[in-house]
């Protein structure tokens, strides 16, 4: 073993094990890309990649995309329009086997379709739908895992925040991406959906029925419905419209989120404050990560462990698809551990190149990458998503917390199978409209 491939080894252990003790992942990936460059290159080429890159990645045009849908998110959030998506779905579903979970699940989508962030999705939605299922009788646990599972939809479904990213990262177009999660979404949807449904014919206790609304309830809870509708369809029409393009769609869809909350009385200028301070933190740790991967990217570049561990993955006797499989598998593993945007940020620029060498398709990739990032939000024993609601329902318990999400991994491995045995299920929409 050369000196480089045991600098990357160490590199990498160090990395783990700043982890483990609770450096922030930013510092820790930062503090070892720097020190093994400088280890191996010299102390002030490193410092120059130090003053560089972070000016480099802060001002680089593509990636005002990220904080402007951020804000949209937040925007919508403090709009209300998740508690009307809700009141919708369980005036149409609520009466049947576990209504209210279905229900649940369908807000989720319907608000992942104008915020395109998990945590954001998942903690709105615990204030929305988890104290009405919690009141109906539902089973605390369950009814805080159908949350975070629905939750994960929103990297899911357009416009989402991670497509973003694995566009940029890897020069793919996001509009194509954001087509290809469509079908995915659906597919996720309807598989939470059965997984309630199989939970109900076993427990029917833990997610009680409830009554069946009239026709006059069911219709005037669509009359709000269509402010979400509306903002889903001008930010992805503008979009495949050609009318923008996606930095300028997120922009619209700032302006979109601001017009129609005040409009609706429903956006105080104390709430659109809320939302830019929390926007803004959001975006800060988002780019402070941002700016450790690359820096990090160096320190794999010098030490050429990019290219090794390419040349093993290649020489494993699996084929193809095998070798697709187990980035996937590493995938899971590590998101269980490891911030699903670091995971994202780092082991992209490796594993791309790997995956499209061997002649798969990057946009059917990306679906899959998002998938396993959602199998981490959830699992445990970090699942991010479970850790955000714990602090917001701390009587839940995050073990019951976890517990209740398991069912939904389950469906998630299910729905990972489904879309690596039938690719046309990411690419069907994509090669017909392309």
């Amino acid at each position: 073993m050369d000196e480089r491939s045991l600098v990357a080894i160490i590199g990498c252990t160090a990395v783990i094990v700043l982890m483990l003790i609770r450096v922030p992942i930013a510092v820790s990936l930062g503090i070892v890309a720097i020190g093994g460059f400088g280890y191996l290159v010299g102390i002030d080429p490193a410092l120059g990649i130090l003053i560089d890159s972070p000016i480099r990645t802060v001002t680089n045009f593509n990636f005002s995309v990220v904080p402007m849908f951020i804000l949209m998110g937040a925007l919508v959030s403090v709009s209300g329009m998740s508690r009307e998506l809700f009141r919708a779905a369980n005036a149409w579903v609520g009466h049947l086997p576990g209504g209210m979970a279905i229900a649940t699940v369908f807000a989720c989508g319907g608000f992942a379709a104008i915020n395109g962030s998990s945590i954001a999705s998942a903690a709105t939605m615990t204030h929305v739908a988890l104290p009405e299922m919690r009141r109906a009788g539902y089973d605390a646990g369950l009814a805080a895992g159908i949350v975070a599972a629905g939750g994960t939809l929103g990297i899911m479904i357009p416009p989402s925040v991670m497509f973003i990213l694995y566009s940029i990262l890897t020069d793919t177009d996001v509009a194509s991406l954001f087509v290809a999660g469509i079908v995915p979404g659906l597919l996720a949807i309807a598989l939470y959906c059965v997984t309630i449904l199989l939970i109900y014919r076993y427990r029917p206790k833990w997610l009680p029925r409830g009554e069946r609304a009239g026709m006059k309830e069911r219709l005037e809870s669509m009359r709000d419905v269509w402010a979400t509708a509306a903002l889903f369809i001008v930010i992805m029409g503008s979009i495949y419209g050609g009318l923008v393009t996606i930095t300028e769609a997120a922009g619209l869809g700032v302006f979109g989120a601001f017009v129609i909350g005040f409009a609706r009385r429903r956006l105080s200028w104390a709430q659109v404050v809320d939302a830019l301070v929390e926007s803004l933190r959001t975006s800060a740790a988002i780019f402070f990560i941002l700016i450790a991967a690359f820096l990090f990217q160096y320190f794999l570049a010098v030490t050429q462990m990019s290219q090794l561990l390419g040349d093993l993955l290649v020489s494993l006797p699996v084929g193809p698809l095998g070798v697709v499989i187990v980035i996937l598998a590493f995938y899971i593993i590590a998101g269980m551990v490891i911030d699903e945007i670091a995971m994202v940020l780092l082991t992209i620029p490796i594993f791309f190149p790997i995956v499209t060498g061997l002649g798969f398709d990057p946009v059917w990739f990306g679906v899959l990458v998002v998938v396993t990032v959602e199998i981490g939000m959830i699992a445990p024993p970090v699942g991010i998503i479970c850790f955000v609601m714990n602090n917001m329902v701390p009587d839940i318990g995050l073990v019951n917390i976890y517990k209740g999400a398991m069912p939904f991994v389950i469906a998630d491995l299910v729905w990972l199978a489904l879309l690596i045995a039938f690719p046309m299920i990411s690419l069907f929409l994509v090669q017909n409209m392309g």
